[in-house]
């Protein structure tokens, strides 16, 4: 089972090693220049018939989480493959538990990703993962851009 755990408080625009494995690397870099208190730990490192990864992320917030828009891009080889928006929270009914954070408390949550659900050809992927604080994406308070390289065919 290959997994990295770390926390730390990151040195903006220094790639920090998530996993590496047989078939599967990943790194990822904070878009901004901002230091973040963050953690996270995903296993197994790999896409060969794995039907779901297991995730936990621990994050300090730099503002209040009342309303939070995820925007999800994928791009395969340079050429764009995925644009996804979500809004996580809207400060009613909330069914996530990050919804209604304030500044400075820790996130601490467990998920599983089902993206293995796709067959990920070999190649390079960039992904980009954005979170605003409104909807106008404006009020940027977390960018990560992940590198995925998959080195073998899972099909």
């Amino acid at each position: 089972m290959f997994g990295l755990f770390f926390f730390i408080l990151f040195t903006p625009g220094v790639s920090e090693l998530l996993c590496t494995s047989s078939d599967l690397e990943m790194s990822y870099t904070f878009c901004d220049s901002t230091a973040h208190a963050f953690m996270f730990n995903l296993t197994p490192c790999s896409t060969m018939n794995k039907s779901t990864w297991n995730a936990v992320l621990t994050w300090i917030p730099r503002s209040d989480i009342i309303f939070l828009k995820i925007v999800f891009n994928v791009w395969y080889d340079g050429a764009k493959a995925l644009h996804w928006k979500e809004v996580i929270c809207s400060g009613a009914d909330d069914e996530y538990s990050v919804c209604g954070m304030l500044k400075g408390e820790t996130i601490a949550t467990a998920f599983d990703i089902k993206g293995a659900r796709t067959k990920f050809p070999k190649g390079n992927y960039s992904i980009i993962l954005q979170g605003f604080s409104d909807d106008s994406d404006k009020n940027m308070i977390m960018c990560l851009n992940f590198t995925m390289i998959v080195k073998r065919d899972a099909f």
